[in-house]
């Protein structure tokens, strides 16, 4: 079967033919159907991130899923033909008491593993077998856009996060912002409007797919970066991994508000900041900020629910490019309307940009 490989730490990509995915007992075998690109896979092409399995030094890439399943265990609650998503994160061998409780999202000693990333195959290949307890079921109508489904994960948790921290709180959160319109932040502003709050949504470009699509939510864009959007927000959720966008973003919040930063910065960049004036604002004004990574399998239902009711014209939107299998590196190109691209697994050619 053909499958996208790489060499973690060395740059390039190949569509490479290996073996299928062995018979393996317990196991759900799942025909591959789609296969989302984000910036940890353009990270790992690039050879500055990933992992190979143990003993090996190829990978296959993808962490986004879609697939369908072929054969399935009869105590998996599966069936032959059900839409599924792989879950991406395995928890650690020890396990540590995060891992052990199924929180593995949140594993405190590094050893996790993940499809596609960290020592763990990943999904981009026209088959794949998952355990039962790392598969995800999705209603029919999601085919089409089910492959949001891991990104709608990562806000999912973020906004369970956000919930119990708004409980402390004497009044509930009426306003959101949502720096960066990309898919992340999009999939956040989604939530937050599914959660009933006036969302704003924050960029650098006025053109493009962005703004109508924030304004399709029923949400506000403002096109101009976060200095100029003078939104007092009760909740602000990071999702460009900017540093000094999430400086201003933690300077932004009123009082008793909550920053969640899901963006990850690079390194090697300076930014001056008034640790002490920071302080102060933090303290007196009871402002929360926190990070947010990864998903467990309860997030992974939680988002298929807010996919099942979200718009599907609207999810499909934001799918800007859809290319074939044989054209994957045009898929790992970025050009500058792109919000969402996704390789069918099905489909040899064919750029179905819109």
């Amino acid at each position: 079967m053909r499958a996208i490989v790489v060499r973690p730490g060395s740059p390039g990509v190949e569509l490479a033919e290996i073996p299928g995915p062995e018979p393996e007992a317990g196991a759900v075998l799942v025909e591959g159907l789609a296969l989302g690109i984000c910036g940890t896979d353009r990270e790992i092409v690039a050879g500055a991130y990933g992992w190979a399995p143990p003993g090996r030094d190829r990978l296959v890439l993808g962490h986004e899923s879609l697939g369908r399943v072929r054969e399935a265990p009869a105590a998996s609650g599966l069936r032959a033909g059900d839409l599924v998503a792989g879950i991406v994160r395995r928890p650690d061998p020890v396990p540590c008491a995060c891992c052990a409780a199924g929180r593995w999202d949140s594993c405190r000693n590094g050893r996790y593993t993940e499809r596609g990333i960290k020592e763990l195959d990943g999904f981009g290949a026209e088959r794949w077998s998952v355990e039962p307890e790392f598969c995800v079921a999705l209603p029919g109508e999601l085919e089409t856009v089910g492959v949001l489904l891991e990104p709608a994960s990562i806000v999912a948790k973020a906004w369970a996060e956000i919930d119990a921290l708004a409980a402390r709180s004497c009044a509930p959160p009426r306003v959101a912002l949502v720096t960066g319109a990309g898919p992340i932040g999009l999939l956040a502003a989604l939530l937050s409007v599914q959660r009933g709050l006036e969302t704003h949504v924050v960029d650098i470009v006025t053109g493009g797919p962005k703004p109508e699509l924030v304004a399709a939510l029923g949400a506000t864009y403002h096109g101009h970066g976060l200095t100029r959007a003078a939104v007092d927000a009760d909740v602000i959720v990071e999702a460009t991994g900017v540093g000094q966008v999430a400086i201003d973003a933690i300077t932004a919040t009123g009082p008793g508000g909550i920053v969640c930063l899901t963006g990850v910065s690079p390194g090697g960049r300076s930014i001056p900041v008034d640790a002490g004036a920071l302080n102060r604002e933090l303290v007196l004004e009871n402002v929360v900020v926190f990070g947010s990574v990864n998903a467990a399998r309860r997030h992974y239902e939680t988002a298929a629910g807010a996919l099942a009711r979200a718009d599907h014209a609207w999810l499909e939107a934001m799918i800007t490019r859809r290319v074939g299998l044989s054209e994957l590196g045009a898929a790992l190109e970025r050009r500058e309307d792109d919000v969402k691209t996704v390789v069918d697994l099905c489909r040899d050619g064919g750029d179905g940009a819109r």
